[in-house]
């Protein structure tokens, strides 16, 4: 809920995340990139028709479109590449930020862990519970688990 009220009021522009969950959402932010997709939105490896998370609680076994092709979820599995339009546009928030802050993640996983790359604004800030390989990058470093922090300042 922090960051959709840092939202609400202007100041965060957009919330790029690895999780498939849809909590951001959940919790009332609307820009949302899902580097990863999303468990809540399924598609058809046929014919690319697109279902809601009910046709995958609903269905026996393994769930099936109307065409005869396995309905999948919309989530990147290992060995599958990004899409190109959520680094695109991920891209652009992370160069035209001010300031960009990074929370609950290690920063080793790539392609993400590389998006920090393109930042060259004025303050980075880092969040995280334990080290990660760019805290000497953050001009601002916080060793506390994300929600501790974001339930004590925001």
């Amino acid at each position: 809920m922090a960051l959709a009220k840092l939202e609400k009021e202007g100041k965060l522009k957009a919330v790029i995340t690895q999780n498939i969950d849809g909590l951001h959402q959940k919790a009332g932010s609307c820009n949302v990139i899902e580097l990863h997709g999303s468990v809540l939105r399924n598609y058809c490896e046929r014919c690319h028709k697109f279902y809601g998370i009910d046709k995958i609680i609903d269905s026996e076994g393994v769930p099936m479109c109307e065409c005869g092709g396995r309905i999948k979820p919309d989530v990147v599995l290992y060995e599958e590449g990004l899409d190109d339009n959520n680094i695109t546009n991920a891209v652009n928030y992370i160069r035209h930020a001010d300031m960009l802050i990074i929370g609950g993640t290690s920063l080793g996983v790539y392609p993400a862990a590389g998006l920090i790359d393109y930042y060259s604004g004025d303050k980075l800030v880092l969040i995280n519970k334990s080290a990660t390989p760019y805290d000497s990058r953050a001009d601002i470093l916080i060793n506390e688990p994300l929600a501790d922090v974001f339930r004590n300042f925001i």
